[in-house]
């Protein structure tokens, strides 16, 4: 039995992270940008425990708790904007969605 190649979760996390990048670029709901954007995050944090475990230090892992701190404070006060801009706009497109507009 052999261990699973480093590469492997590299891969992973470069596919994570470009669709994260594509569904940032090319969707048009406020859900789905912030989606895009915790999966994001979710990449990095693999990059950073795959290198961690790979170099066997614990920086990784430490960084990895702060992107996820910084990641729960940002659904918090995300999800509470988005709630606050469908309810004024009954929108969550974000092309509708403009602060210079009524």
């Amino acid at each position: 039995m052999g261990s699973v190649p480093i590469s492997w979760f590299l891969t992973l996390s470069a596919v994570l992270f470009a669709l994260g990048v594509a569904g940032f670029l090319f969707r048009r709901s406020i859900i789905t940008v912030f989606m895009s954007i915790e999966l994001m995050l979710n990449a990095v944090n693999l990059s950073f425990v795959t290198f961690s475990y790979q170099l066997k230090k614990v920086d990784g892992h430490l960084f990895s708790f702060f992107v996820m701190v910084v990641a729960a404070a940002e659904a918090a006060v995300g999800l509470a904007i988005i709630l606050t801009v469908f309810r004024n706009r009954k929108t969550l497109n974000i092309d509708d969605v403009s602060s210079m507009k009524d």
